[in-house]
C-alpha cells in the first residue's frame, strides 16, 4: 500500500466524518423546532429522540461482520442512502404533515443509516491510523466536529432567515448524499483494510462481546457519549428554556460548543502521543465537569460562554480515543469498534429520555447535571484504554 493511497484514504475519510457531522448538526440546529411544531413536552421530545438511537442501538451489533463481508466503503455508501433518506422523512414528518408517528419513524431509519455508517468510517479511520503509523483518529473527529460547526451555523442562518425545515433537511439530505457516494471511492482497498489472514470470523466478532478490556472501553464511551449528546440534543434547548434567549442564540451556543469540540480534537493527537491516553482523558473530563457546572449556575452570558466552551473541549476525546483502543489490534477491529459503538450509542438510546423526564422535574437547564455526575464514576474507567505494552517476540 503507497503513502499516496494511504493519504487518498485519509482525504476521504476526513470527508465522510466532516458531512456525517454536517447532517447531524444541521438536523440538531431544528430540535427546538420539531418541539414547538409538534407540541412536544421535553419528556415527549426526548421520546421521539429516542426513536434515532433505537434505530443505531438495533443496527450496530451487526455491523462489524457486515463491514468484514462487504468492506467499509460500500457500507458507507448504503448505510448513507438509509440514514440520509431517514432525515429526509422526519423532516417532513415534522414540518409539513405535523405528524410524531412519521417523523419517528424517519429518525428511526436516520438513526439505522447514521450508526452503521458512524462504526465503518471508524473501522476505515483505524486503518488508515495503523498505516500511518502515528494518532490521528480524533482529527478525524474534528473532522465530524468541524461538520457540526458548519452545519449549526446554517442551521441558525436558515432559522434567522426563516427557511422552512423541510426546505434545509432536503437539500442537506441530497447534497451529502452525492458527495458521500462520490468519495468514499478512495477508502483502502478491501484487502488493505484486513489482511486475509486476520479476517474475523463470525462467532470472533460475537465473542468480542465477552472480552473485559473491550466492554470497560465501551462503558467509559457511554459516559463520554453521554457528555457529548447530552450538549447536541439539549443545549441550544437549555439555553432558550434556561436564559429565556431566541431560538438563534440556543443553536449559536450550540455551535460554540462543536466549534471548541472541533479545537480540541485538532489538538488532542499531539497531546496524546506526547502524554499517553489516561491523562488527556483525565483532564478533558475534569474541563467538561466544571465547563457543565458554568451553564448551570453562571447565571452571566461571559460564565455561561466559558462553560461552553470547557464542555465542548471536555467531551472532544473520549469517543475518537475510544474507537482508537477498540482497534488497537487490527485482527479484531472490526467487531471491537462495533461492540464499543454499540454500547457508546444506548447512550442515546437512554440520553434524550432521561434528560427530558428529568427536564420536566427540574427544568431543561439544571437537568443538564446528570452529565457532571455522570463523568465522576466514568474516570474509574480511563485506564482501560491505555495501549496494550508490546508483546515481546518469540525466539
Amino acid at each position: 500500500m503507497s503513502t499516496t493511497h494511504t493519504l487518498t484514504a485519509r482525504n476521504a475519510v476526513m470527508i465522510s466524518f466532516a458531512l456525517n457531522g454536517f447532517a447531524f448538526a444541521s438536523w440538531v440546529s431544528r430540535i427546538p423546532e420539531v418541539r414547538h411544531e409538534l407540541d412536544l413536552s421535553n419528556g415527549a421530545l426526548g421520546l421521539l429522540l429516542l426513536a434515532a438511537a433505537c434505530g443505531s442501538v438495533l443496527t450496530l451489533p451487526t455491523t462489524g461482520a457486515l463491514i468484514n463481508r462487504l468492506g467499509a466503503a460500500t457500507v458507507v455508501r448504503l448505510a448513507s442512502l438509509v440514514g440520509l433518506l431517514g432525515l429526509a422523512g422526519a423532516a417532513l414528518g415534522a414540518s409539513v404533515a405535523e405528524a410524531v408517528g412519521l417523523t419517528a419513524v424517519g429518525l428511526f431509519f436516520y438513526g439505522m443509516g447514521i450508526g452503521a455508517w458512524d462504526v465503518a468510517m471508524n473501522v476505515e479511520g483505524a486503518a488508515v491510523e495503523r498505516r500511518l503509523g502515528r494518532t490521528i483518529m480524533p482529527r478525524f473527529h474534528a473532522g465530524f466536529s468541524l461538520g457540526t460547526v458548519f452545519g449549526g451555523i446554517i442551521g441558525a442562518l436558515t432559522i434567522a432567515l426563516g427557511v422552512p425545515m423541510a426546505v434545509h433537511l432536503l437539500v442537506v439530505a441530497l447534497g451529502v448524499l452525492v458527495v458521500i457516494q462520490a468519495t468514499t471511492g478512495g477508502f483502502l482497498p478491501r484487502a488493505a483494510e484486513v489482511e486475509p489472514e486476520h479476517e474475523e470470523l463470525p462467532q470472533a466478532a460475537w465473542r468480542a462481546w465477552l472480552e473485559p478490556r473491550t466492554l470497560m472501553i465501551g462503558a467509559m464511551v457511554f459516559a463520554l457519549a453521554v457528555t457529548e449528546g447530552t450538549a447536541n440534543d439539549w443545549l441550544a434547548v437549555a439555553l432558550i428554556d434556561g436564559y429565556d434567549v431566541q431560538r438563534w442564540v440556543g443553536v449559536a451556543g450550540f455551535s460554540l460548543f462543536v466549534a471548541s469540540m472541533t479545537a480540541g480534537r485538532l489538538v488532542g493527537p499531539v497531546l496524546l502521543d506526547r502524554f499517553g491516553r489516561a491523562p488527556v482523558l483525565w483532564s478533558t473530563m475534569a474541563a467538561a465537569f466544571v465547563g457543565v457546572l458554568l451553564i448551570v449556575f453562571g447565571g452571566s452570558a461571559v460564565v455561561v460562554t466559558a462553560g461552553i466552551v470547557l464542555w465542548g473541549v471536555g467531551a472532544s476525546l473520549g469517543f475518537p480515543v475510544g474507537m482508537s483502543a477498540a482497534a488497537d489490534d487490527e485482527k479484531q477491529a472490526a467487531a471491537r469498534v462495533s461492540v464499543v459503538s454499540t454500547i457508546a450509542y444506548t447512550a442515546f438510546l437512554a440520553g434524550p429520555p432521561l434528560l427530558g423526564f428529568v427536564g420536566d422535574q427540574v427544568g431543561t437547564l439544571d437537568a443538564l447535571l446528570v452529565v457532571a455526575v455522570l463523568l465522576v464514576p466514568s474516570a474509574l474507567l480511563v485506564p482501560a484504554a491505555r495501549k496494550p505494552e508490546p508483546q515481546p517476540a518469540r525466539s
